[in-house]
């Protein structure tokens, strides 16, 4: 990690960190049940601000890495693979080729881990149902999720792009976990899903080695009986839903990596998606049983990726580039909504405030 690349993460952490403070700490101080318009609102925002991020990476983008003259390009473009080729001796012409190549990356990568994250709101939705959580507190968990989740997928992501630069083999076990997952994910698009909560492994791993109080208190994670620790069910809600996020982490990222092996873009996709994920939680579960083909979507996009990783060096050779997979990627997820919209089926609509208990 050179000194450009310290500089840039530390000002996108920043960035991000003061986002989230400003969400929760102004937008959010009091616990309340997110309004469709609230959600909406919010969604807009962060969808704009990742889409900023694009612009300013195709303006901009060589601050990441810092290359200095054309040598140090083809050198990055090498190193991670870029799906480009620099042919020009003309510094600033590479320079502009490239930014775009680093934004098309993003945009790509930002568009499959959103579209992904959609299935893991399926999960969320089950988990706060299951566990009979009071909506006011749905804010709450998603925001110290997600804070975890950054954490979780920092480790993940680096360590994923160390071990494929040492070991490129890695990316064709990644191909055929996302095949796996994809065709999975199709048989699988109709079954019922449901959660123990009593057997969960979370539940019951939590429940041998710590204290746990079964009764919620408000909006409290711990609580204190007979002057002992407890932890509430809202902690253990959060656990469940860490855990999750961790399997879904397993399919999500490895198909970023289909589309950059720059582990920073990998990074800045990823949480871009998901510090969104919040706001889009509360619009999805307004509307999501409207988009009944949208898991035939995702795993044909999981398919579709899981291929891409098994044949990357052909695709590079008769010319597939960043701005194809875009394509292929934004045309999966029309065609799986349009589907919806145009062909519904009926099926028994979910009313998020109903008590499951």
């Amino acid at each position: 990690m050179n000194w450009n690349e310290i500089i840039f993460f530390g000002a996108f952490l920043v960035f991000v960190i003061i986002m989230l403070v400003i969400d929760l700490g102004v937008f959010n101080k009091k616990a309340h049940v997110i309004s469709f318009k609230e959600a909406i609102s919010w969604s807009i925002i962060w969808v704009g601000i990742s889409i900023a991020f694009y612009f300013f990476l195709t303006k901009h983008g060589e601050l990441l890495h810092g290359p200095q003259n054309i040598d140090e390009i083809r050198h990055l473009v090498d190193k991670y693979q870029h799906a480009i080729k620099i042919e020009t001796s003309d510094y600033e012409a590479a320079l502009v080729l490239y930014r775009n190549n680093l934004g098309l990356e993003y945009i790509t990568g930002f568009l499959i881990e959103k579209a992904l994250s959609i299935d893991n709101i399926f999960v969320i939705i089950m988990i706060f149902i299951s566990f009979g959580v009071d909506q006011k507190y749905y804010h709450r968990i998603l925001f110290w999720g997600i804070l975890g989740a950054i954490v979780m997928r920092f480790i993940f992501i680096f360590l994923s792009a160390a071990l494929i630069q040492q070991f490129a083999w890695i990316l064709y076990i990644f191909g055929g976990l996302l095949i796996f997952t994809g065709l999975k994910m199709f048989i699988s698009r109709n079954k019922e899903e449901k959660i123990d909560t009593e057997n969960h492994y979370i539940v019951r791993l939590a429940s041998k080695y710590f204290r746990v109080d079964r009764n919620y208190k408000g909006k409290n994670f711990f609580t204190r009986i007979e002057g002992k620790k407890y932890l509430t069910p809202l902690f253990i809600v959060l656990l469940v839903i860490e855990f999750s996020d961790v399997i879904f982490a397993v399919d999500s990222v490895p198909a970023i990596f289909a589309v950059t092996k720059d582990p920073y873009i990998v990074f800045f996709s990823n949480i871009f998606a998901i510090i969104g994920l919040r706001a889009l939680f509360f619009v999805l579960s307004n509307i999501i049983n409207y988009f009944q083909y949208l898991k035939i979507g995702l795993s044909v996009l999981l398919v579709f990726i899981g291929i891409k990783m098994l044949i990357h060096d052909w695709l590079k050779g008769i010319g597939f580039e960043t701005i194809h997979s875009l394509y292929v990627v934004g045309g999966i997820l029309i065609i799986s909504m349009l589907a919806s919209v145009l062909k519904p089926r009926k099926k028994e609509i979910i009313d998020p405030e109903e008590d499951f208990q």
